[in-house]
């Protein structure tokens, strides 16, 4: 007599949440304003305002776009905005600083529109494997949504998971 082979993973309460479901497609893309300083060290209000004037923004559409400055110069906050103003009619998001805020303002907004209800009182596996950049305040912002409802959460994959955390119900 043959014993059937029962996937007990497949049948039991667990839900498994993966952060790469939610990735929203989109190119990501660094935009450096220091091109336009002067010597990459100053800003020179008149050339500065010429060179957002004459930018092509329209290349951004549908991008999600981090607004950065990488050489040590000061920019006072109103060019950030400027920069900021003429992006966002074309691109998805902008941000202020690096892809790793970029990613994480993304995962913040993304998810505050995510219906947790499925996560109550359930044993819930976070997907640690990813072929995404998803950063770890990512992981971050989902403990703080599902540890308030989950019975248990842990890190990983159904095979191999690293407990974090239990509720005390």
């Amino acid at each position: 007599m043959e014993k059937q082979i029962i996937n007990r993973v497949a049948n039991s309460v667990l839900k498994t949440f993966d952060l790469e479901e939610i990735y929203p497609e989109g190119k990501r893309v660094v935009f450096d304003i220091k091109d336009w300083l002067f010597e990459e060290i100053i800003l020179k209000e008149q050339d500065f305002r010429v060179s957002v004037k004459n930018h092509d923004w329209s290349q951004y559409k549908k991008c999600f776009v981090a607004v950065t400055c990488s050489v040590d110069a000061i920019i006072p906050s109103w060019a950030f905005m400027l920069v900021a103003s003429e992006l966002n009619p074309h691109s998805k998001k902008v941000v202020i600083g690096n892809l790793e805020l970029l990613e994480t303002v993304i995962y913040q907004e993304l998810l505050t529109f995510v219906d947790f209800r499925d996560f109550t009182d359930k044993p819930v596996i976070i997907k640690g494997c990813a072929e995404k950049p998803i950063p770890n305040s990512a992981f971050a912002f989902l403990i703080n949504k599902l540890q308030p409802i989950a019975k248990s959460i842990m890190f990983g994959e159904a095979c191999s998971t690293v407990p974090l955390y239990k509720s005390k119900k």
